[in-house]
């Protein structure tokens, strides 16, 4: 049995691999720029639910650490335009995104011994992946927002995978967070931030008042220069049977021409939004949609008139829905809280009423020259929102679809999802603020609003009573392809009826695998570190 002195130094060379390992990080992370989004939610205690929201904001950006760390925003800021907004904002709390982009690091500029104290805490799994737990701690005179917690280190590499804790001591004028930050295995040696969940509940700032928020902060597109269904130079161009093809080795007639030319617009739309890094590659996830809509259409005689109904992942976490010509887009985050088939079943209704009743779609779009804009400025180039008498027309038709679909007798979930959507949207602006479409409430009333007559009354405090689910429960996203996939959660019975947290901020907890190395079976490889009795080093 190794003595406690082997141990010591197996620990020692460990934590040297770990320090050179995060060197490399820091090296190779410059090389990407992914997309970073941050999603806050302000909270207030409550007896029976444990916290409620009280407010929200929203960030996305794409980091750029070529030259510090900096974001180019795609949302954007509110600006102080008056006097009493300037005296507002004294008494509120504002957030900047770098901050939360910060997490992505232990400590990007002296993760050493120099400036940290390393101890063995213990070994985990977390998900497949064997890791060594190391306590950090920030040497006394070190400097300030040094990282204090732990670090998780998978055994294989000496890769950090999580790291849970905060930094301290922080500057004057800024705050104490709380922050459990995760890395996912990209490709073989390669682990980049994916996932953070921070919060704070007991900070005090400004006269007094104190800090109560928890957020989400999600990294994808990594690998965005080989975004798009069509990026491939050896891939041929096929078309989609969007159009007739009768008459072939002739000219298109005008008509066909048109529809020739509105597939091309909405063809360039979404492998445009695909390359931003705002929309998932074709996948799982959309003929899961298609099929419901398929269910849709076909009962209601519909499948041969429309042929050519596609479905598509918006990759971001604000609740929108809307359609580009024949394809229907969904977000991931609407995704995340509806709370079962029906339900979606409603909001691809609404969107495939638009189709039906034949709403225009911007045809100047199968214009290239029109893509040719930078990322960040896709919110303010591309919009397909609808006037009022397209949104109320929509509404009738959709509930005239779903009244003959197989979920005609399913839809009292439905209204209690807009119901909840109503009664916490005023708490949430961010959340429900659509950037491409129409937002799901107007005004003070949501979509499908007729849908809520058949439904019970919303009841928050019942705890047989699902309206909506929190956000990142249904759909998992790949950081490094943007792919996305369902989820197959069982259900979990709830304790009371705070643990419901309809539409609202959890932690993270990823299942880690590693990336499948070719020719090599992915298997569990002894430790030399024997750390059970190591003591923490002076």
């Amino acid at each position: 049995m190794p003595s406690r002195t082997q141990d010591a130094a197996a620990f020692d060379r460990a934590v040297d691999r770990v320090i050179q390992t995060e060197q490399d990080f820091l090296k190779t992370i410059r090389n990407f720029k992914p997309l970073v989004e941050t999603y806050i939610q302000n909270v207030k205690p409550d007896l029976e639910l444990g916290t409620v929201p009280t407010g929200d904001q929203y960030f996305l950006g794409k980091l750029d650490l070529n030259q510090g760390l900096n974001e180019r925003n795609f949302v954007r800021q509110s600006r102080l335009s008056s006097w009493s907004d300037k005296l507002t904002s004294i008494y509120s709390l504002k957030y900047m995104p770098l901050g939360f982009t910060q997490m992505i690091f232990v400590d990007d500029r002296d993760f050493d011994r120099q400036h940290y104290n390393f101890s063995f805490a213990g070994r985990e799994f977390l998900g497949e992946v064997r890791c060594i737990v190391i306590n950090v701690e920030p040497r006394e005179g070190s400097g300030n927002s040094r990282f204090l917690g732990k670090i998780w280190v998978e055994d294989e590499g000496y890769h950090i995978v999580r790291f849970n804790g905060t930094f301290t001591p922080h500057p004057r004028y800024t705050y104490k967070l709380d922050f459990d930050s995760w890395r996912l295995n990209a490709l073989p040696g390669l682990w980049l931030p994916a996932y953070i969940y921070s919060q704070q509940s007991d900070e005090q700032y400004r006269f007094g008042r104190k800090l109560h928020f928890k957020a989400q902060t999600r990294l994808w597109g990594y690998d965005l220069q080989h975004a798009g269904d069509h990026q491939e130079f050896t891939q041929i161009m096929i078309d989609e049977p969007y159009f007739d093809r009768t008459g072939n080795g002739q000219d298109l007639s005008p008509l066909l021409s048109l529809r020739k030319a509105q597939y091309s617009a909405e063809e360039n739309v979404v492998e445009r939004l695909q390359i931003a890094g705002l929309m998932a590659p074709k996948g799982g996830v959309d003929k899961v949609l298609q099929t419901v809509v398929q269910n849709i259409a076909i009962t209601n005689n519909l499948s041969d008139k429309l042929p050519d109904l596609r479905c598509r992942i918006l990759l971001t976490t604000p609740l929108e829905s809307f359609s580009i010509g024949h394809t229907i887009v969904l977000s991931r985050g609407l995704i995340d809280v509806l709370p079962d088939e029906a339900t979606l079943a409603a909001i691809l209704a609404h969107e495939l009423a638009h189709i039906v009743l034949n709403h225009s779609f911007n045809i100047d779009y199968s214009f290239d020259e029109r893509m040719f804009f930078p990322d960040e400025q896709s919110f303010r180039k591309l919009k397909f929102h609808r006037d009022s008498h397209m949104e109320d027309a929509a509404d009738q038709k959709a509930i005239e679809l779903l009244a003959n679909s197989p979920y005609k007798d399913k839809l009292k979930n439905a209204g209690l999802f807009f119901q909840a959507l109503e009664a916490r949207g005023p708490e949430l602006p961010n959340l429900i603020q659509a950037r491409l479409g129409n937002a799901l409430i107007a005004g003070k009333v949501s979509r499908l609003a007729a849908l809520k007559r058949s439904a019970p009354e919303l009841s928050i405090r019942d705890t047989d009573q699902i309206a909506a689910l929190p956000l990142g429960g249904r759909v998992k996203l790949d950081p490094w392809s943007d792919r996305v996939e369902l989820v197959d959660l069982k259900p979990v019975p709830l304790l009371n009826a705070a643990e419901k947290i309809p539409f609202e901020v959890t932690p993270f907890y990823p299942y880690l695998k590693r990336a499948p190395v070719q020719g090599r079976p992915l298997t569990a490889r002894t430790t030399t570190v024997q750390p059970e009795t190591q003591q923490a080093r002076p």
